[in-house]
């Protein structure tokens, strides 16, 4: 349990890593912001009017597909890619987990919340990647062993999702938050098993540190000689594994994401490390590849041509994002860090005592335990509400945060500057 926790852990602070970059790329380029500009166009006349009115095809009523949009979904997306953003920038893992049951929160059919995710990490990624800048860390042909997996796992998971939301929309929002109480639930209790086991110590080393030697699992697979073959980390030494088992990790992964519309690298990075005995620069370099194709693939052609996206939710999220991210990133260099460890705890269960607290509505409305749907409806609101809550009591501590610790930014920026220009020669 602890192996895999610890592995979880590096594959979501390798992800925040790789957000913060993609958001400075974005941030910090005039042609990316215009681009930005440009996307939001459709968006900023009508929200100023009257956001009910938005073009059918942007997400409105009559959307192809059964969703119902309202303003408040469209500004509540934007306050909750801020809150995915603050933790992601502030806590260095991924706050991603929290998307799609925040959405569903907000009125948002579970199937739409999970392409309309997609979605938005397909769009920030495509925006904010330098790919020639991690081309050297991308292993090909492993790359393209994963991709082939990956394109399976992704059909089969938004074939399913499709399949059950037509079978029975109920079933298939309890499905979703039922896979999210799994998740959340292992992460969030032994995230904050481990703060209070540890508070007081140091903080732990580097995010993306693997294990410096290979695990049994890897030595073992390695060892099976299942053609083709494929090489990597030639600069370790040479390594090889069958071009199966990598399939498999990307149809796992492709599969997941589908299902719960994020971008997969929190399963990519312990199957490569610790399963297939790849390096940790090798697996975070096919992972920024992978996430692109396996979100585009997933958000275009499992979701978007069915109706199950919500453009302006994307946008929204994408812009609070990119805020948010760089929030918390600036907050960490005046926040203990012990705060923000317990901090993420609180922000995991929050989400999973959220989709807790839905699961026995929707399990009344299917009929499998007896309860009025008062009393279903109250539970799912408690739950909505605690989540709100802490959320927004943690996004504003970021923010009162860092607020009061400008001075000091200022200070180290100012101080930056001068060393800068006494270490550099014009």
């Amino acid at each position: 349990m602890r192996g895999l926790y610890e592995a979880l852990m590096s594959a979501s602070r390798a992800h925040a890593k790789w957000e913060l970059e993609m958001s400075n790329n974005i941030v910090r380029n005039r042609k990316h912001l215009l681009i930005l500009a440009i996307m939001m166009l459709p968006l900023i006349i009508p929200a100023i009017g009257h956001a009910a009115d938005l073009p059918a095809f942007l997400g409105g009523k009559s959307a192809f597909g059964p969703s119902h949009f309202t303003p408040f979904m469209f500004y509540g997306s934007m306050a909750v890619g801020v809150c995915a953003g603050l933790i992601t920038g502030c806590i260095g893992a991924g706050g991603g987990f929290v998307i799609t049951p925040a959405l569903m929160s907000l009125g948002v059919k579970g199937i739409l919340a999970v392409g309309t995710d997609q979605f938005h990490i397909f769009a920030k990624a495509i925006m904010g990647t330098v790919i020639h800048k991690k081309l050297g860390n991308v292993n090909i042909p492993l790359a393209i062993a994963f991709l082939c997996g990956s394109g399976i796992g992704v059909t089969a998971g938004g074939t399913l999702n499709r399949a059950l939301f037509n079978m029975n929309p109920v079933f298939s929002d309890f499905v979703i938050s039922a896979v999210y109480v799994v998740m959340l639930g292992f992460l969030g209790f032994y995230s904050m098993y481990d703060f209070l086991k540890t508070r007081g110590q140091a903080a732990k080393g580097d995010a993306h540190g693997g294990p410096i030697g290979m695990t049994k699992l890897a030595l073992r697979l390695q060892k099976i000689k299942l053609a083709p073959m494929v090489k990597f980390d030639e600069d370790l030494g040479g390594r090889q594994i069958s071009g199966w088992f990598v399939a498999i990790c990307g149809a796992v992964v492709g599969f997941a994401a589908a299902i719960m519309g994020v971008g997969g690298g929190f399963l990519t990075f312990p199957m490569f490390v610790y399963g297939l005995g790849v390096s940790s620069f090798t697996t975070v370099g096919t992972d920024i590849l992978q996430i692109i194709f396996t979100a585009g693939y997933s958000s275009i052609v499992q979701y978007a041509i069915y109706g199950y996206i919500f453009y302006t939710l994307a946008m929204g999220m994408l812009v609070g994002s990119l805020l948010g991210i760089q929030i918390g990133a600036a907050t960490t260099k005046v926040v203990p860090g012990i705060y923000i460890r317990a901090f993420y705890a609180i922000a995991i269960l929050a989400g999973f005592v959220n989709r807790a607290f839905a699961l026995p509505e929707k399990m009344g409305q299917m009929g499998y335990i007896k309860l009025t749907p008062e009393t279903g409806k109250l539970l799912a609101d408690i739950g909505a509400w605690i989540f709100f809550g802490l959320v927004i009591l943690f996004a504003g501590w970021i923010i009162l945060s860092f607020i009061r610790g400008i001075p000091t930014l200022r200070a180290e920026t100012a101080k930056a500057d001068v060393t800068d220009g006494k270490g550099v020669s014009h």
